[in-house]
């Protein structure tokens, strides 16, 4: 599912609300998750899951058409894990 099927989605389960305001609500909460990311914060939604932050330190790989070495810097990724009712959701079907 993509945002605005999540907010065509939602506009039609909630047709008392405009779909201009559901996007503005949608990007919203996309944005404070992506927010609190940014500063390091983990952000968890109880029943759906976990998004955190986590670093990977700089290493040395190796460019797979020459061979020759190739300083990877140190980064830092997003991680989900799901939680236990989205799991068990999943799990039954």
């Amino acid at each position: 599912m993509i945002k605005s099927e999540l907010v065509e989605k939602l506009a039609a389960e909630n047709p008392h609300l405009f779909q201009r305001d559901i996007e503005n609500i949608v990007n919203a909460i996309l944005d404070e998750i992506g927010d609190a990311m940014a500063r390091g914060d983990r952000v968890e939604l109880r029943g759906f899951g976990a998004f955190s932050v986590k670093n990977r330190p700089a290493r040395v790989g190796r460019n797979p058409r020459t061979g020759e070495q190739v300083d990877v810097g140190e980064k830092y990724v997003p991680q989900f894990k799901a939680g236990k009712e989205i799991r068990e959701r999943l799990n039954k079907s």
